[in-house]
């Protein structure tokens, strides 16, 4: 029987936080985040029944505020415990449970002994490399490193002169950068904190909301700036100009995510309903048309790649989820 090339789920809410597992043994396993105007919101963990061809809910958790990420421990052999994390309020981890129907919080990190407020995680990326590190990034300028198995923060840093919006690791312990309300992409290594190196900014300084790391050609990133439907690839070997910039989206871009199993193809997805795949193959030439497109049924808010199976990616509309096979 030929299988679907379009599933969709369709939740009793709308959808934020999206997160495709990396474990080779889960496939079409997904975490996703609500994002309702109350305290409490909250993540299920989907599964799709290859038998019925429908997703259903395996399990889940109240969380509270919307979880402005969700990402699933970047672990395809399943070496270490079967965690997810989510950031708002401040960042948790959870692990599910063997038999994979009970999911529970693990470990609530906080670096803020004293007070009583806490600044929002606006962002976070887990570090494929050595998964014990988590970089968190926070609306009161700074970004944390942490290391997951002690509970404890490695460093702390001042990253931006405003909010940070997005963290990302390069591939290997040692790069990430940040990006946030003062319009700066900032380049950091773990082995020398003192110096950052400001690899874009945006003219007039438009705030850069989301970054991506080519994780097949470190040399290359992608990042988008704020109500603008064009998408902005960096080299970092030659800081400040734009390798190229991707102009088809008619209306603002709200995610990008690398392929994660080919250097020169990206995705994008924006209000205008569509899904972009890019082919940046012909690079310096410029890049004039997408490779496919996809048009869904309202405005797209977020997406992911699978790692394990990279010829599906999951998109967000409205309360719907869908997996597109490409």
């Amino acid at each position: 029987m030929e299988k679907k090339r379009i599933y969709t789920y369709n939740s009793p809410w709308v959808i934020y936080g999206l997160s495709w597992s990396s474990r080779v043994n889960r496939p079409f396993r997904l975490a996703i985040g609500s994002f309702l105007e109350d305290y409490t919101n909250r993540v299920d963990v989907i599964q799709l029944n290859e038998e019925t061809d429908q997703f259903e809910v395996v399990c889940g958790f109240e969380h509270p505020y919307p979880p402005t990420k969700c990402m699933w421990i970047p672990d395809k052999n399943s070496n270490r415990p079967d965690l997810l994390a989510t950031t708002g309020d401040y960042l948790r981890l959870w692990e599910v449970g063997s038999n994979q129907r009970s999911i529970k919080l693990k470990s609530l990190l906080t670096n803020n002994k004293s007070s009583e407020f806490c600044a929002p995680l606006s962002s976070f990326d887990w570090n494929e490399t050595d998964p014990s590190l988590l970089a968190t990034s926070s609306i009161d300028t700074t970004c944390t490193i942490w290391n997951i198995e002690t509970g404890q923060a490695k460093t702390q840093l001042i990253a931006h002169d405003k909010e940070v919006f997005d963290i990302a690791f390069a591939r290997g312990t040692d790069l990430f950068a940040s990006v946030g309300a003062d319009g700066s992409l900032r380049m950091f290594d773990l082995r020398n904190l003192e110096h950052s190196t400001i690899i874009y900014e945006t003219p007039s300084f438009v705030p850069l909301l989301r970054l991506c790391w080519n994780k097949q050609d470190p040399n290359y990133l992608a990042t988008i700036q704020q109500d603008s439907p064009k998408v902005i690839i960096l080299d970092i070997r030659v800081p400040s100009v734009p390798a190229a910039e991707l102009v088809f989206h008619k209306s603002a871009v709200n995610g990008i995510s690398w392929a994660p199993h080919s250097s020169c193809h990206i995705c994008t997805v924006s209000d205008d309903k569509q899904a972009l795949i890019w082919d940046l193959s012909s690079m310096p030439k410029p890049i004039e048309d997408p490779l496919l497109t996809y048009n869904a049924l309202a405005e797209i808010n977020q997406l992911s790649w699978s790692s394990s199976q990279p010829d599906w990616i999951a998109i967000a509309f409205s309360s719907h989820l869908q997996i597109l096979k490409v």
